[in-house]
């Protein structure tokens, strides 16, 4: 087992090396060239038809989903664990400049995002039961043609790997723990099998919430997504903004750490010596796009299901979705974590949400911030499991055809209770392992496919007179 432990380690570390990393950010900034910039250019009439129309009453047609049910679905597959857990682990092994890189890969990322949404409306089907279904593996079929459909289906193989690990199990198991961080900190004592006890029945629990939304179909998934995202973001970004209001004066340091650091991270005071550029950017680089998603293909698979008369309308809210995921929220996350001073003890070393609540204990105190985090992170793994479960079921039915797609819906369920009570470390390398193959058929197909994308993207503007 320690030696299978050893090669998934080693396997991963490769899939996630510099070369993936550099054809991630590699296809945002070419993307952004061929498109003049667009995230920044035409960023107020993005904001304006995608945030301005929020809170528009919008109904779909049978088979789709509203635009904005299409957002929140994809938003709550991407705002979730890496928001707090992931943020605090690139500063602890990046230093505050971790944070500078971030950005820089958000920044490009809204472009790759943008495509990847374009094709994916562009080149949908729809399925035997009348479902608009696309993402990577239509956009590669219908797209690069018929004979590529082996790509598709390797797309399609790690998505549904990816659904069970990085979707499900990792998610109902950060919910359990979570969770369990708070009967531990009123109850010190509780045993090991008392906590396991807990653990089963979050799981069940989470089963049976899971088969109430998941056998709805796409647009129950939808109507739930759409009511909860909402609410868990405000929930978190208002209690972030409480903690940086407290330490206010610190606000100022708190930018110069993060634009010294990214450039000069031994400037840095607080163990950070040993940290080198290509550290900073490596975990800034890598721990945004785990948390944003852009590049890995996943998102489109929702967007794709939006009821719209032109693939550009949805495009814009991937821009949107990769803002408020990585320039709002894990900004907020950032500055919370630094601004408090407890960052300090922890470079060089692995951080996850116990960083992120000792943050916020600092306004706080431990058990109320031990309940905000264990409340936001449920919510937002619980949505994020809702999404995968689509994201997993579209990759099944791509391969096996919608027959299969109950089959994918039961196995999802079961492994639910067991992700709840297991040691996932062996999964989430695998999870993650699968996360970073599918970025690979994704993004080739995004860059043999870009042309299409420059000439729906004119083709929208030159409608729009003030865009």
């Amino acid at each position: 087992m320690e030696l299978f432990y050893q090669i998934s380690g080693t396997v991963n570390s490769f899939v996630w090396g510099v070369p993936t990393l550099v054809l991630l950010i590699g296809t945002g900034i070419f993307i952004t060239l061929r498109l003049g910039f667009i995230q920044f250019v035409k960023f107020p009439y993005i904001m304006k038809n995608t945030l301005g129309r929020l809170f528009e009453k919008r109904t779909s047609q049978d088979g789709a989903l509203t635009p904005i049910q299409a957002l929140t679905t994809a938003l709550a597959g991407t705002v979730g664990t890496g928001n707090i857990a992931g943020v605090a682990g690139a500063i602890s092994l990046g230093g505050p400049g971790a944070i500078f890189w971030m950005w820089i890969a958000a920044l490009f990322g809204m472009c790759t995002k943008y495509a990847e949404i374009i094709l994916a409306v562009h080149y949908r089907e729809v399925n035997d039961k009348g479902d608009f279904v696309g993402g990577p593996m239509y956009y590669i079929v219908n797209g690069l043609g018929s004979q590529w459909r082996w790509l598709g289906v390797i797309f399609s193989i790690f998505g549904c790997v990816a659904a069970l690990g990085t979707g499900n199990m990792t998610q109902i198991n950060t919910i359990a723990t979570s969770i369990g961080s708070v009967f531990s900190s009123f109850n010190p004592e509780i045993s090991g099998s008392d906590m396991q006890r807990i653990y089963l029945i979050i799981g069940i629990i989470g089963a049976m919430l899971t088969i109430l939304v998941l056998f709805g179909g796409m647009q129950r998934i939808g109507n739930v997504t759409e009511k909860l995202v909402p609410i868990m973001a405000l929930v978190y970004i208002i209690t972030s903004i409480v903690v940086i209001i407290t330490h206010v004066n610190a606000l100022g340091g708190v930018f110069s750490q993060i634009f010294k650091g990214a450039f000069s991270p031994s400037a840095i005071s607080g163990g950070l010596m040993g940290v080198t550029i290509k550290q900073a950017a490596r975990a800034g680089f890598g721990r945004g796009i785990f948390s944003n998603e852009a590049g890995l293909g996943t998102a489109p698979i929702a967007h794709a299901a939006a009821d719209v008369d032109h693939p550009v309308h949805q495009a814009m809210y991937g821009i949107f979705e990769v803002f408020m995921d990585t320039i709002v929220i894990c900004t907020l996350t950032a500055v919370a974590i630094l601004i408090s001073g407890c960052a300090d003890g922890f470079y060089g070393h692995s951080a996850g949400t116990d960083l992120t609540i000792m943050a916020f204990s600092t306004t706080f105190g431990s058990r109320v911030a031990s309940i905000i985090i264990a409340s936001c992170i449920t919510l937002f793994a619980f949505s994020t499991l809702l999404s995968w479960s689509l994201y997993g079921v579209r990759c099944m039915e791509f391969i096996f055809g919608t027959k299969a797609i109950i089959v994918y819906q039961a196995i999802y369920v079961m492994f639910v209770v067991v992700g709840a009570t297991v040691q996932l470390s062996l999964v989430w390398e695998i999870a993650d392992t699968a996360n970073g193959l599918m970025a690979v058929p994704n993004l080739i197909a995004v860059l043999v496919l870009s042309p299409k994308v420059v000439k729906l993207t004119k083709e929208h503007f030159k409608g729009v007179k003030s865009a």
